[in-house]
């Protein structure tokens, strides 16, 4: 076991060879969920795990499980999971870092011969960034039963496809009904997307729990009209009211802080004519907090400004709200497995509670689950210039093989 150490070149030559895979001009990724890039990304996953031994399952929703097996074979594996899907301006490292840092613990055992007690499994979840087919980390939640697969069938994107008509057109629809692949516990490695480690100077998080999260879609409807024809006091303007509840949206969080967010980050205004007054907007909004009830507080306010700002101008309103997602507290073997094997690789650690959702939110209802943390540069994600070192990648590798060691000696007897 002391013995075990992956191969950090390897990790960093995947993960710069996955990053052609959808490579932009900047430096980033953009792979969104079942597009014909993620079909090629998630089958040079599964030709790597069956280089490896390994057989690779796929349910329904697309997520795809790599397992390879242990000494006992009556044991649920020990599972490792992200995803590879990314932002439309992604970076190399979210998500993609947790999906090859599990491929070189497997790399490294099979190179080694070395045999865990219980199977070890890779996964790959589906959709878990929410940008094309909302809401995030669907493919974690069927799995979980936070959804079903007709209600992640019928999500459409912003072109109006269907996630069912998507995985189709890509051959990932597979035959493992949701859920049916099991598992005992789970690993998730990630970089922080945030500037805690980095400014702290601690190489690795060790990720007690995840933050509550709840989105919401608004439209907003007036009156289009000639901008220079039609007065200030006649106008129904429904960027206007937008605005004010953007601006609320930004009040609110700031009343619960330090802990609250809230950000309005996709806005869509009709028709979009310099010379005409906006007849209709669509955005979002995105709250969270690490307690459910001060979620709960900042839902209230916001629907009580909507209303009112709405009437104000004389607009028409609807308000959906399209995720929620509970805050969330990790296992205490799992994070125990993650500080034993932060020890054990010699590095500086702090625990923090997750500002981003992951996959392993949803994992944590179903089985033992917790997160392993690496610093990013200036805690910058969702973005192409999102930058973390070879050593911070290996480091964060190395943990993830260390814990999942640890945990599994908890079979040995």
């Amino acid at each position: 076991m002391q013995n075990l150490t992956i191969n950090p070149q390897r990790l960093w030559d995947s993960l710069m060879d996955t990053a052609k895979i959808g490579g932009t001009e900047k430096g980033g990724i953009c792979r969104l969920t079942l597009t014909d890039l993620d079909r090629q990304v998630r089958d040079w996953f599964r030709s790597q795990c069956e280089a490896l031994g390994c057989t690779v399952a796929v349910d329904q929703v697309g997520n795809m499980f790599a397992t390879r097996p242990g000494k006992r074979s009556d044991l649920s594996p020990i599972a490792i999971g992200s995803h590879l899907d990314t932002q439309p301006t992604g970076g190399k490292f979210d998500g993609v870092l947790g999906v090859l840092g599990g491929l070189e613990v497997m790399r490294t055992m099979h190179d080694l011969g070395y045999e865990t007690n219980a199977p070890l499994m890779l996964v790959n979840w589906t959709n878990e960034e929410g940008s094309r087919f909302a809401p995030a980390m669907l493919g974690s939640g069927v799995y979980a039963g936070v959804f079903d697969r007709a209600f992640a069938d019928s999500r459409e994107d912003r072109q109006g496809v269907k996630f069912g008509d998507a995985i189709e057109s890509i051959g990932y629809r597979g035959d493992a009904a949701p859920g049916s692949v099991k598992f005992g516990a789970m690993f998730e490695l990630h970089i922080e997307q945030g500037p805690i480690l980095e400014a702290e100077k601690k190489m690795v998080g060790v990720v007690t729990g995840v933050q509550g999260m709840r989105w919401y879609e608004l439209e907003l409807t007036g009156r289009e009209a000639h901008t220079g024809s039609t007065p200030m006091n006649l106008r129904t303007n429904a960027l206007l009211g937008a605005a004010r509840i953007i601006d609320r949206v930004d009040q609110i969080a700031l009343e619960h802080s330090p802990s609250a967010v809230g950000t309005v980050g996709l806005v869509e205004v009709k028709p979009n004519s310099r010379n005409v007054i906006p007849g209709h907007v669509f955005f979002t909004v995105d709250f969270r907090h690490p307690d459910d009830a001060v979620l709960e507080a900042m839902e209230g306010k916001l629907m009580s400004a909507i209303p009112a700002i709405a009437k104000e101008i004389g607009l028409e309103f609807s308000v959906k709200k399209v995720w929620d997602s509970p805050a969330v507290r990790f296992d205490p073997e799992c994070i125990s497995a993650v500080r034993k094997g932060t020890e054990k690789a010699g590095f500086l650690s702090r625990d923090m509670v997750s500002g981003a959702g992951h996959d392993a939110a949803y994992i944590a209802r179903v089985a033992p689950t917790t997160m392993i943390f690496v610093p990013c540069e200036g805690g910058l994600s969702h973005n192409e210039a999102e930058s973390t070192t070879p050593e911070e990648c290996a480091a964060g590798a190395q943990v993830l093989l260390n814990a999942v060691l640890e945990y599994d000696q908890r079979f040995s007897q």
